[in-house]
């Protein structure tokens, strides 16, 4: 029997494109945002991430996960959306997601906009310059390493 080898990623990240923004508003441009950033699937129906990032980007103080799926579950009845996904298992699980590409960060307890900066200085300083730049930076050493 062949053994099937596992090759984890150490980083990865996903980028779309789509039309600009120009009517989106709310929860339809946190959606957008989320999709062009690889957090969402197109056709992707458990959309809890766009509410957990919009919640923590809305908010002005620091958030614990319990208030954080409290706003969530509060924000989605008042839209009149389903309340799929919303369990504080996946609650913590899409806090993880938004900290590991930077947007988010925990201190102590509760969670918050990385260093209360705007999101495109976030995403230029930490996700283009240093996570995006070091993902590529790796595929050119193996582009060379095939090259010898």
């Amino acid at each position: 029997m062949a053994t099937v080898s596992r090759d984890l990623p150490i980083a990865e990240i996903t980028l779309r494109k789509y039309e600009k923004p120009y009517n989106l508003k709310g929860r339809d441009l946190m959606r957008k945002l989320c999709l062009s950033m690889g957090l969402l699937n197109p056709g992707d129906s458990r959309d809890v991430v766009v509410d957990v990032f919009s919640v923590v980007f809305n908010s002005s103080t620091p958030l614990s996960s319990k208030d954080i799926e409290d706003k969530v579950v509060f924000q989605r009845k008042s839209l009149g959306l389903p309340m799929r996904g919303i369990t504080p298992p996946n609650i913590r699980r899409q806090i993880k997601r938004l900290r590991d590409i930077f947007l988010v960060e925990r201190t102590g307890n509760e969670y918050k906009i990385t260093e209360g900066q705007k999101l495109e200085e976030i995403f230029v300083e930490k996700i283009e310059q240093y996570y995006l730049h070091s993902i590529i930076t790796r595929v050119k050493e193996y582009c060379r390493a095939l090259q010898e």
